[in-house]
């Protein structure tokens, strides 16, 4: 678990930890507020999700879950075009499913700082994932950007839909 301390009040104000299965209602309800910029699941769907992953983390606020994001390892029984894109190019790899905070935690560094607690537990050498282009995602788009990925192709996944496939090199680490 990651704790930051704000300096304003000298309180616990942001934790960053495992998702458990009583977060489950919650992250599905912060992943549909964010549909379209994340796929739309049903809650068991979700929980598929969150069982296939190597890091599922929760970020909370003030002790309130505020967002999460779902990183799924090569390997996995999950059959997103986008995932089995990067399983077919790279070996050694996370995919960063989705990540999603409600309406009131959007645009506070929440998302920041979830990238960095996966790039701290990253034992992988490519970070990958995926923004819309059709529709737009522009403010995710410009955030990849400023965060070091870049595209190396586009996809469409439905009629209508469009992503660009992007990828960061993370300093390779073999230490547990």
């Amino acid at each position: 678990m990651f704790k930051d301390v704000c300096p304003a009040c000298c309180t616990v104000c942001r934790v960053i930890r495992e998702l458990i299965a009583a977060d489950l209602p919650a992250i599905w309800a912060i992943n549909q507020e964010n549909v379209p910029a994340v796929g739309e699941e049903s809650p068991d769907s979700l929980a598929q999700i969150v069982d296939e992953s190597v890091s599922a983390l929760a970020v909370e606020v003030d002790s309130m879950l505020a967002g999460f994001c779902l990183v799924v390892p090569p390997g996995a029984n999950y059959d997103s075009p986008n995932y089995r894109y990067f399983c077919d190019r790279y070996d050694d790899f996370i995919y960063l499913d989705r990540v999603a905070l409600s309406a009131a935690h959007q645009g506070k560094g929440l998302g920041a700082a979830l990238y960095r607690e996966v790039e701290r537990r990253a034992r992988a050498r490519w970070f990958t994932l995926e923004v819309n282009v059709v529709p737009p995602n522009e403010g995710s788009m410009r955030f990849h950007l400023r965060e070091g990925f870049r595209e190396v192709d586009q996809l469409e996944t439905r009629p209508g839909k469009i992503v660009s496939l992007m990828v960061k090199e993370l300093e390779y680490r073999t230490d547990s």
